[in-house]
């Protein structure tokens, strides 16, 4: 008997990413598909086969879906996140787990009481090259990692998103949250803590609305770029930037400088990652072309979600996870309005 899936939310990342996912995975034989806008959810139904519920409560009642894909706006991951958990239903959020650490904690309190599987939708760490940086950063042969920096930036939202205009609700303060450091920014601090097994404790930042504007024409409420200084508990030293302005070709790229060499990640057109050692000796590796906005490649989400649930084993990207990186965020927008530097406390947040 396959797996019965819901989706709450018929935009792009519904479209490019969870649908066809799901239907590419063996173990999953049908997709429920919900959208407040009944056309949308219809158009997917059109497009990957499945049903439509007229209702999120539908999906929520519905005793033969297993899982679900919570795909909503930002805002929203805090209501219907927590009550697919509590209905019984093992979780896929996309990021930012929420917009606060309240929230988040409603989020996590649901999982445990629900004892269902919560995973949250950190995609970077899926990726070939990232997974082979892991592996050799892990081995030591580079040494410890001293210092790095990253870059996540694409000409935006607006065209990526299901309505195609400037009144995307990710320009929407209420909506998005924290403009590009939601949307981007929360992925690569996710990916930093993976690759460097490691957490950020401290940070500086600058931010900007330096180019975009809404459906009016005015300045949009959050920031299109976003730059900061991060310090880590091991006392490595980082910077990042997070644009929606990179209107040439996106930048996904990170460059980790380590005792005996350097990790280019991203870097190259040619080469998914780079070893340059301190001997001048240099090792390419061609893995895989990084997804972009153009190349939609699989995710390895879905597929990882589904093991979680079918094998009984502890997500990838715990909700935990998930909290840690959205305190950095939060830490990084409080840090950018106040041009103080913020450290980001370290005591779990308490959820029952």
């Amino acid at each position: 008997m396959g797996i019965k899936v819901g989706i709450i939310g018929c935009g792009s990342i519904t479209k490019t990413r969870h649908a066809p996912e799901y239907l590419a995975n063996p173990y999953v034989d049908s997709i429920v598909f919900y959208d407040r806008n009944l056309h949308r959810s219809e158009a997917m139904v059109e497009m990957f086969g499945g049903t439509v519920a007229q209702s999120v409560e539908e999906l929520f009642a519905d005793p033969d879906i297993t899982a679900i894909s919570d795909c909503s706006s930002n805002e929203n991951h805090r209501y219907f996140s927590t009550q697919a958990l509590l209905s019984g239903k093992h979780v896929l959020c996309e990021k930012p787990i929420s917009l606060t650490l309240a929230h988040a904690a409603e989020i996590l309190s649901a999982q445990k009481k629900s004892g269902k599987k919560l995973m949250v939708d950190h995609n970077q760490r899926f990726t070939l090259a990232h997974q082979k940086a892991k592996e050799i950063l892990a081995s030591g042969e580079l040494g410890n990692v001293l210092t790095f920096c990253t870059a996540f930036g694409h000409a935006g939202p607006e065209a990526w998103g299901i309505n195609k205009t400037n009144s995307t609700w990710f320009f929407k303060k209420e909506r998005s949250g924290f403009g590009v450091g939601g949307d981007l920014g929360i992925h690569k601090i996710d990916l930093l803590h993976y690759l460097l097994d490691d957490e950020i404790v401290q940070v500086s930042a600058f931010q900007g609305a330096l180019h975009k504007v809404d459906e009016n024409g005015e300045a949009i409420e959050v920031c299109d770029n976003l730059v900061c200084s991060l310090v880590t508990e091991k006392g490595r030293l980082g910077n990042a930037a997070f644009s929606w302005t990179y209107y040439g070709e996106e930048d996904n790229s990170t460059v980790l400088y380590c005792e005996k060499g350097i990790m280019k990640i991203y870097h190259s057109d040619d080469y998914q990652l780079e070893i340059i050692m301190q001997s001048g000796e240099k090792v390419n590796y061609q893995l895989e072309a990084i997804q972009t906005n153009d190349n939609q490649t699989n995710s390895g989400i879905i597929d990882a979600f589904i093991d979680s649930i079918r094998l009984d084993h502890e997500p990838l990207v715990t909700g935990e996870d998930a909290l840690k990186s959205l305190k950095v965020i939060l830490g990084i927008m409080e840090a950018a309005e106040t041009k103080q530097v913020v450290t980001i406390e370290k005591e779990s947040l308490l959820y029952q």
